[in-house]
């Protein structure tokens, strides 16, 4: 047995293959519509009324707290709400369980607190429960956010739902939030800020379009990571258009300079839409319409060769396998 990395927290190959090998083996999901064997971006069962009870719950540990665009608080209700909105559910409360070190600064707890109840007024929520620990001097670096969250809805929107034929839709830029965390983290001379922000009201109007099958949160590892779990669920091949991929001139100039793709880094404001050919141009005019959805591109198709696998037809027309990215170029980032 080896210890842990940091590499294993990614989103990557590294993080599916603990989870895969020394996590879910222990854990019974129980007989949900969506659990554990699915690893969506939440739980849904059945409510008697024939709607859904969405379920999600993640933990914030980013570094630096306060970045370009946002903070950890910021993060944290928005990390949340968002996971829920691309399960299809409209969310409702939210729970927040804070971690603090012995010496943190009392005014910064106030300033991430103040930003989470702002947030989740912007996104609509209400924050109904949550805990606060504090750790001994040492014990933890600075601050830990866990927030959960439950929401409704009327039809589920999950990764495996993609079939031959369907498009696959980027709502904006990527790679903004890892990059605008790493250059914030070691001071470099880039202006970028993280696109942290609640989504569900665009996702409340994508779910107006009836040919919309799978929404996804496109966050730790980035598009190429949901990309490829999209892949895998649904039993497809994705073939995408690495020229088709919105990326803002600052965030790529950094990520030639630092040698990083941001295709691998979090969003953390963006949608990953799978859709009905039929349905792509309905999905573009809602987004188009949104100021949450900063140059939306169709990039590409799910194919019935390769299921799995998802292609990437680079801009001087090569094609290669685009992985899951392994090891972890941004440790931290959400």
């Amino acid at each position: 047995m080896t210890d842990i990395g940091l590499e294993e927290g990614s989103g990557g190959e590294e993080m599916m293959k603990l989870l895969e090998e020394s996590v879910l083996p222990h854990l019974e999901g129980g007989d949900l519509e969506v659990g554990l064997e699915e690893m969506d971006d939440g739980a849904a069962w059945e409510l008697p009324d024939g709607n859904y009870l969405v379920f999600t719950t993640d933990t914030h540990v980013v570094k630096p707290l306060f970045f370009p665009g946002g903070d950890i608080g910021r993060l944290a209700v928005s990390g949340t709400v968002n996971d829920l909105a691309v399960m299809g559910a409209d969310p409702k409360y939210l729970s927040s369980a804070i971690v603090v070190e012995e010496g943190f600064e009392r005014e910064k707890i106030e300033k991430i607190s103040r930003s989470m109840g702002e947030t989740a007024e912007e996104a609509g929520v209400n924050i109904v429960t949550g805990d606060l620990k504090v750790v001994e001097r040492g014990g933890l670096d600075g601050i830990t956010v866990n927030t959960s969250g439950v929401g409704v809805a009327e039809r589920l929107t999950r990764s495996s739902a993609l079939e031959p034929g369907d498009r696959i839709v980027v709502s904006g830029d990527v790679g903004r939030h890892g990059m605008a965390v790493l250059v914030s983290r070691h001071d470099l001379d880039f202006s970028i800020e993280s696109d942290v922000k609640p989504v569900n009201g665009l996702v409340e109007g994508l779910m107006e379009v009836d040919g919309v099958k799978s929404l996804k949160d496109p966050t730790r590892g980035g598009l190429a990571a949901a990309l490829n779990e999209m892949a895998d669920s649904s039993g497809v091949g994705i073939e995408i258009s690495e020229e088709k991929i919105p990326l803002d001139s600052e965030v790529e100039g950094a990520g030639e300079v630092l040698g990083i793709n941001p295709i691998n880094l979090a969003n953390e404001g963006r949608v990953v839409v799978g859709v009905e050919s039929s349905s792509a141009d309905e999905v573009m005019d809602v987004l188009r319409k949104s100021s949450l959805a900063p140059g939306a591109e169709v990039i590409g198709e799910c194919k019935e060769k390769n299921p799995g696998k998802v292609l990437l037809e680079t801009e001087i027309g090569t094609r290669r396998i685009l992985r899951p990215p392994r090891g972890d170029p941004v440790p931290r980032i959400c």
